[in-house]
């Protein structure tokens, strides 16, 4: 694992944005798998902005959900299929035929999760897929003590995130009780697994997930397993990293040709 320690917030977006870009450049019709919420937006904004530039083509690029509300009908504003469609796909001028995810609304959830696992694979498999982190550990919506070899399934939100997620809906009451995620066994076939994590409010979690043990408690702990896993940290998440001066030192003495 990798832990890179950037000044801010913004620092971090053109780091991984550039880390896209230039996947993009070797594989233009690269699988990226997206995460929502507002940690991820500077990596969509600058990537957006590459591309307007013309810096890197992205018009065969797909992209790939990483977890869907259960209940919420199609097209609902807070839908996360509607969510990537707004934030990534359009600005990067896609269409939605580049774009997959689980059906939130199926009839059939179980069905509708293997589904999407299928749909992964036979796509050839995630190239690189953004993580974020919750305040609890938790990685997509695997919550604590979710399996470490679990696949695409439905899950109950807990408490706390359904109120970390709260700001998004008119009332607290709105935020479904379920979701469609990719299970962590899922998340760790990604060729590369890339976490953002910023804010101080995301300290203990990216310090547990980081050097504390591989634990289901904690289930960012899972990318310890993965071979190509970068932890991109603002100085504020970074706050309780104990080998934080360490992380700093390898990153600057990388060499420039790794990439990533």
């Amino acid at each position: 694992m990798e832990v890179v320690i950037v000044p801010d917030a913004m620092a971090g977006g053109e780091l991984i944005a550039e880390a896209l870009a230039a996947l993009l450049r070797r594989k233009p019709d690269a699988l990226l798998g997206v995460a929502t919420g507002s940690t991820p937006l500077p990596v969509y904004q600058a990537l957006g902005a590459r591309v307007r530039a013309g810096s890197v083509d992205a018009s065969r690029a797909r992209i790939c959900q990483l977890d869907e509300y259960v209940g919420l009908p199609a097209g609902h504003p807070e839908s996360y299929r509607s969510v990537v469609l707004r934030e990534v796909v359009e600005p990067l001028g896609l269409g939605a035929d580049s774009f997959m995810g689980p059906d939130g609304t199926a009839e059939d959830v179980p069905a509708a999760c293997a589904a999407y696992d299928s749909a992964l694979r036979e796509a050839g498999g995630v190239d690189l897929q953004l993580l974020g982190i919750g305040t609890d550990g938790h990685i997509g919506f695997n919550e604590p003590c979710s399996s470490l070899a679990s696949r695409t399934r439905i899950k109950t939100l807990t408490q706390q995130t359904r109120e970390d997620n709260a700001r998004f809906f008119d009332s607290p009451e709105e935020v479904p009780h379920h979701v469609i995620t990719q299970g962590i066994g899922t998340i760790l076939e990604a060729r590369h697994l890339v976490l953002l994590a910023t804010g101080g409010g995301k300290a203990d979690a990216v310090a547990r997930a980081v050097e504390g043990p591989l634990t289901a408690l904690v289930p960012a702990s899972a990318l310890q397993l993965h071979p190509h896993a970068t932890v991109v940290v603002d100085e504020a998440a970074a706050a309780q990293l104990t080998l934080a001066d360490y992380f700093r030192a390898t990153y600057a003495a990388k060499p420039h040709w790794q990439g990533l």
